[in-house]
This record gives structure tokens, C-alpha cells and sequence, in this order.
């Protein structure tokens, strides 16, 4: 095991990370830019290093600072913990070349992954169904209208380099597939420097759901259960749990979890990945059907739904097998689970007026406690939410016997969440796991905004 490790990340899941690295024995150095001087993770390390200003690309996406940090500190191996840096694979590269273990895939499942229309490729050679839609990219209107007369509207145009919901657009009929044509070109090129375009049949009400994997780099690869994720808003996850009651009221539910395990375990086969990665579904209701969307080649924000029901510590197990052990045998036989598990992501953010970043001060954070409560904190009293980086606070995870338990350990757990003078979305993530619409596992990605406009 590493002796030391760089932590190139911040706010809650450097902290996290450096949790684990404690427990472990395993010393850490952390990276902060200026406006981080005094922030929560850089206590929570050995050591931290001044890396750049407040601005993102001159701190923590500064590849060259990184590397020196690790170098000077004695660090033997890097940790990108998720989003910045974790999935770009010239800073994977950079890594290895010097000298340095990388905590994460290969650069070549990176580089597959990492590309929507080479990973499409790759979940079609396993076997993995995808949305119905254009083999590849959509050069021309009349390109379009082909997709169009094969599976009717409503269509879903989407760039190639797009993530985020950023410049999805959705067409109704064939002038809107037009306009949303160019336009989705237009926010690709200029988002992402691609103005490639994909058109899919758009799935209505869809529910989003996706595996935890693993992999060693012996040729062993699990799924380690999955998570629902459909509560978002501006299509990013506010709320996430373990199992996904998706499945839970249907009679074919048991069959069609373990038809999408499989189809996540034959995926990460196919791309040679090692390490932990999660493989995202859209689960289509009325159709009993999931369709590929992507792999994102790290640990996610909501792992600790996961953690919560197996009891796997997955950054430690990211640790183990970047030092080349194995995963255990028992794994290939199923991880068992226990109970239920809701995550709820804390944003310094106005659910009444759009969901809008608010930053500002906590001078006060007090975080709940209790049987089967957990909370990620990336701010403690004192702290501030600055506005250069993602506004989420914390999040905080509940795990019951049962689903019902989960619920009520969850709504007892965000009672007890205070944090202030900042604006949070406390109070409506509470409302919504209240709702009757949770409590039967009734929704879907719209729900969220919709409960919103609902006051």
C-alpha cells in the first residue's frame, strides 16, 4: 500500500478521501487555490499545496502545478477524486509519466469511455442496448428526418461532446428537429469545441439508473448493486438511493436488475476498465427497458448510497487495486447488500428561483447524528461557499432495514441539518422525501422541478 497519496480535488470528496487514507495509515497532501486557503479539505490533510489562484483552469485544472505538488511531497500516487481532472486522461497520462501510480482506469478505457461515440461503439460490441436513434453523428437535416420517419417523434438532439444536459434539445415535430439542429451544432461547437450531433428517440418521464463497477487489473469485474438518480434538477442528481425502487413494484423487476448488472459487467469487459467506474442507464417505464447513456470513469458523488448498503468502503478498494491487489473472490458471486440507502446533496442554492447558485457564509453548520446517518461535509462553521466553484455543501446519507426506515432516518437527518447564513436547498429536499410521490417511488426525472414550481 501507497505511503503517501495526493488528493487532487477539493471540498467534500477530498475530505472523504482523506478519511479513508487515515484509516488506512496512508499520508496525504492535499491542492488549494487561494480562495481555498482556509477551506474545510485542507485541514482534513497532512499536508496542503497552493496550487493557483481561485480560477478553476489556473488551480485545480493546472496539470503542471499537480504533478510538482506530488513530486515535491514524496506523494507516490494521485487520487482525482470526481469531476476537475479525474476523467481527463492527458492528466491520467501526465500522471504515469511521472513516475506516479494513478488511482483510476487505464488511459486507454479513458480515452474509449471518455468519447460518446467510441463507448456507444464499445456497449454495442457487449451488447448493451442504446437508445433508439442514429448510429452516429447527424451531419444534415435530411440525416434527421431519416431518424425521424424510423422512430417517430418526440426526438432528443444532443451534442457528441455534451454532458450535463448541455445542449440537449427536444424536437416535436419536423420544424422544431430543424431548429434544434442547428441549435444543439451551435452550443456543441461552442461548449465543447464539437459540433458533432447525435438524434435519439426522446424517452418521456424517463427514470435514470446506474451501476456501481469494479474491476481489478487480473480480469475481475463486478457490479457492486445499482442506484437511482432520477431526482434532478437542470439534469443533474439531487437525490440518490440504493436499490432503485424503479424496480421494486414491477413483476419482471428482479430479472431486469440483474439483466442491467450484466450488461454493465460485459461493458466494462469490453472497454479493459480498472478500478471503480459507474455505467448510467435510462429505464424507459412504460417500454420495461433500459438504454445506455454513458460511463463515468471515476467515483461518483452518490458512492455512498453504495458504501451504505454493502458496506465497501470503494475508495479503499480504489487504493487497493491501483496497488495491484485483487478483489475479493467472493465478489464474482454477488455483493451482498443490507437495507436501503437515500443520499441527499446539500447545494448552497433558491429551489424558488431556479434552483440559482447563492453563495455566501456559513457561519454556522450543524450536521445531524444517529443510527445509520452519515454526512460528507465539505464546510464546517466559519467556512463560505465561494462563487468559483460547485456550490454543494454536503451530503447527507441515511441507511434503514427497509426503504420506509431510509425514508424516515433521511427526513430526521435533514431536521437536523442547519447551516447558516447561506441559502440552501435543505428545506426542499426535505419536502420531497416527504412526499407521497418518494415514499411509493413514483417518479421520475421531471419530478424535481415539477415539485418545485408546485411552492
Amino acid at each position: 500500500m501507497f505511503e503517501k497519496v495526493l488528493i487532487a480535488n477539493r471540498g467534500e470528496i477530498a475530505a472523504r478521501i482523506a478519511r479513508t487514507c487515515k484509516r488506512l495509515g496512508i499520508a496525504t497532501v492535499g491542492v488549494h487555490s487561494e480562495a481555498d486557503a482556509d477551506a474545510f479539505h485542507t485541514r482534513a490533510m497532512d499536508s496542503s499545496v497552493l496550487v493557483g489562484p481561485a480560477t478553476v483552469k489556473d488551480s485545480y485544472l493546472n496539470v503542471e502545478r499537480i504533478i510538482a505538488a506530488a513530486k515535491d511531497s514524496g506523494a507516490k500516487a494521485v487520487h482525482p477524486g470526481y469531476g476537475l481532472l479525474s476523467e481527463k486522461k492527458h492528466f491520467a497520462q501526465a500522471v504515469i509519466d511521472a513516475g506516479l501510480v494513478w488511482i483510476g482506469p487505464p488511459v486507454s478505457a479513458l480515452e474509449q469511455l471518455g468519447d460518446k461515440l467510441r463507448s456507444a461503439e464499445a456497449a454495442t460490441r457487449a451488447g448493451v442496448p442504446l437508445v433508439p436513434g442514429s448510429p452516429g453523428p447527424v451531419e444534415t437535416v435530411d440525416e434527421a428526418k431519416a431518424v425521424a420517419a424510423e422512430h417517430g417523434y418526440p426526438l432528443l438532439v444532443k451534442p457528441v461532446g455534451g454532458g450535463g444536459g448541455i445542449g440537449m434539445t427536444i424536437a416535436r415535430d419536423e420544424a422544431a428537429l430543424v431548429k434544434a439542429l442547428e441549435a444543439a451544432k451551435n452550443r456543441g461547437a461552442a461548449a465543447f469545441g464539437d459540433a458533432r450531433v447525435f438524434v435519439q428517440r426522446y424517452v418521456e418521464r424517463p427514470r435514470h439508473i446506474e451501476v456501481q463497477l469494479f474491476a481489478d487489473a487480473h480480469g475481475t469485474v463486478v457490479a457492486l448493486g445499482e442506484r437511482e438518480c432520477s431526482v434532478q434538477r437542470r439534469h443533474q442528481k439531487i437525490i440518490e438511493e440504493s436499490p432503485a425502487p424503479a424496480f421494486d413494484n414491477r413483476k419482471d423487476g428482479a430479472d431486469k436488475r440483474r439483466e442491467l448488472l450484466a450488461c454493465a459487467v460485459r461493458l466494462a469487459r469490453e472497454a479493459g476498465y480498472v478500478g471503480a467506474g459507474t455505467a448510467e442507464f435510462i429505464w424507459e417505464d412504460s417500454r420495461s427497458a433500459f438504454y445506455f447513456l454513458e460511463v463515468n470513469c471515476r467515483l461518483q458523488v452518490e458512492h455512498p448510497v453504495t458504501e451504505m448498503v454493502t458496506g465497501v468502503d470503494l475508495v479503499e478498494w480504489q487504493l487497493r487495486v491501483a496497488a495491484g491487489e485483487r478483489l475479493p473472490s467472493e465478489w464474482t458471486n454477488g455483493v451482498p447488500t443490507k437495507g436501503n440507502a437515500i443520499e441527499c446533496r446539500v447545494y448552497a442554492e433558491d429551489p424558488a428561483k431556479g434552483f440559482i447558485p447563492k453563495p455566501g457564509n456559513v457561519d454556522e453548520a450543524r450536521w445531524p447524528e444517529g443510527e445509520g446517518i452519515r454526512v460528507d461535509a465539505g464546510v464546517a462553521s466559519g467556512g463560505k461557499v465561494t462563487p468559483y466553484y460547485d456550490p454543494m455543501i454536503a451530503k447527507v446519507i441515511a441507511h434503514g432495514a427497509d426503504r420506509a426506515q431510509a425514508i424516515e432516518r433521511t427526513k430526521l437527518a435533514l431536521d437536523g441539518t442547519h447551516l447558516s447564513p447561506v441559502v440552501t436547498n435543505t428545506a426542499f429536499l426535505r419536502k420531497i422525501v416527504a412526499s407521497d410521490e418518494f415514499a411509493k417511488g413514483e417518479y421520475d426525472t421531471s419530478f424535481a422541478e415539477v415539485f418545485a414550481k408546485r411552492g
